[in-house]
């Protein structure tokens, strides 16, 4: 982290000033709604603490209003103790993200904070900016209001397990059971999700499916890797966030000012995405087209299911990476090329992300009446600046899930094992073992990886490690 210009621990003023906060965020107010007893829930990963939405809904209406649903969205109202300018907020400022590895967490906030005081934690009374948004049968967004509120979290539940019972495979989590109404309310807010994704795949969003490995611990024992799996509760999640988002964006540009926005561009390297659609036999338009690169991708992921994760790969990286823009009234959104939206924003984890608290900031002073708490000049500064970080933070993690494959591979030199072709260029070739889950670079033996294509099955023989350095080497075998 050092190396990257990430700071690992918080300074001396910064948990001086968290020493001095007593509790959680207390204001009141008119413009503070209490929703403490609406049956909100969170889902996340089954070791997350920092909890930064809560999702409720209103089951379908029937009469003059039938089909409609409404859905509201509450996001951790960080703002309420860490404020722009405090030590806290500067380290904030300083990594702009929290570092995920599987030896330790490094929070953008204190742990105090980030899982307990601003985080929308089971049976806690908390601060939060609630995004009620109604949508119609067709799952087309009618109307959007924000506003704060005081909410108070039902359910603490996860993935996996609200996955597993909404494909029929196990039965509702107990803490889902256990409060009465709830499992309509997963019901509706799932089949809602459900038509979002699909409306947002008719407009050409794009839907990849990346190589994601968490390691697996026994006590401080790394045991396995196992792929982390996309399934439907992280559906309902991700459709519901980025209808907030673009929510949260609109209402920022009525407002007049300018906001930071998370862009994916049209890709520069388009022509590079036609030549490797043509090797698969697809011709894709000259121009970049999201709907016709959607449909190859579909084609490819029901032909070739186990080689579709190293194809969304090298298409991500055609495509470029995310980045953060400052956007003003009057000027042309560039959108999010891969999720097909054209008003998109950061704002839904406030804990984890500096971009969120800042967009949170922003909202949160066009609801008073205030002026902006960022100049635009400030906010230019601050989007270049997050980007870079964010590039700096997924170094650090990508390093780290390499050094954990290399750790558990070790004691597996001389082993052989079946491949695919991950990446070839001038610098060399990469492939991906399956068992576990592991990605290394050929160095030679064998063809030496010469004439090895993305996607090609191959056999190779583990010849060495480094754990430090993250290096995983395999020669390929003949045959």
């Amino acid at each position: 982290m050092s190396e990257r210009g990430l700071q690992p621990e918080f300074p001396a003023r910064a948990l001086q000033e968290l020493a001095a906060i007593k509790g959680a965020g207390s204001e009141s107010g008119d413009d503070i709604y209490d929703l403490t007893g609406l049956l909100w829930c969170s889902i996340d990963n089954d070791d997350s603490l920092d909890l930064d939405q809560l999702t409720v809904c209103e089951l379908p209406r029937t009469g003059k209003d039938k089909g409609t649903i409404k859905i509201l969205v509450a996001i951790a109202d960080v703002d309420a103790l860490v404020k722009k300018g405090s030590a806290i907020d500067a380290h904030a400022h300083a990594n702009t993200s929290s570092v995920y590895t599987s030896a330790r967490i490094f929070p953008m906030l204190p742990e105090r904070l980030s899982t307990d005081l601003t985080s929308l934690n089971e049976g806690e009374d908390r601060l939060a900016l609630v995004t009620e948004m109604v949508f119609d049968a067709d799952a087309t967004l009618i109307n959007s209001v924000v506003y704060r509120a005081r909410v108070r979290n039902k359910a603490k539940l996860a993935y996996d397990s609200v996955s597993a019972w909404m494909e029929g495979e196990a039965a509702l989590p107990a803490a889902a059971a256990a409060v009465s109404g709830m499992e309509a309310q997963l019901r509706a807010q799932d089949a809602l999700a459900q038509q979002l994704r699909a409306a947002r795949h008719r407009a050409g969003s794009l839907e990849f499916e990346t190589f994601q490995p968490r390691a697996v611990f026994d006590g401080e024992q790394l045991t396995g890797i196992r792929q982390q799996v996309q399934n439907r509760a992280r559906q309902l999640i991700e459709e519901v966030m980025i209808a907030t988002n673009g929510c949260t964006a609109r209402y920022l540009a009525a407002k007049g000012g300018a906001s930071l926005r998370r862009v994916v561009r049209s890709p520069e390297r388009w022509l590079r995405i036609v030549a490797l659609a043509n090797d698969y036999g697809v011709t894709l338009p000259p121009e970049p087209d999201s709907r016709e690169l959607e449909a190859f991708l579909i084609k490819r992921r029901q032909a070739d299911p186990l080689r579709f994760p190293d194809l969304s790969l090298v298409i991500v990286k055609l495509m470029g990476r995310g980045e953060y823009v400052v956007e003003a009234q009057g000027g042309l959104p560039l959108g999010h090329f891969g999720l097909a939206v054209r008003e998109y924003t950061h704002s839904t984890a406030p804990n984890r992300r500096f971009p969120d608290l800042i967009t949170l900031r922003l909202v949160k002073a066009a609801l008073a009446g205030k002026p902006p708490p960022y100049a635009k000049a400030e906010l230019t500064q601050l989007a270049e600046h997050c980007t870079k970080q964010e590039d700096a933070a997924q170094k650090v993690e990508r390093h780290m899930r390499k050094s954990e494959a290399a750790l558990l591979l070790e004691s597996h030199v001389g082993q052989r094992f079946d491949a695919v072709v991950t990446g070839s260029s001038p610098d060399g070739v990469w492939v991906r073992v399956f068992s576990p889950p592991a990605e290394g670079k050929v160095v030679g033996g064998g063809t030496g990886g010469r004439g090895l294509k993305v996607g090609d099955k191959v056999r190779v023989e583990l010849v060495g490690t480094n754990v430090e350095r993250g290096f995983i080497d395999f020669v390929t075998l003949e045959g």
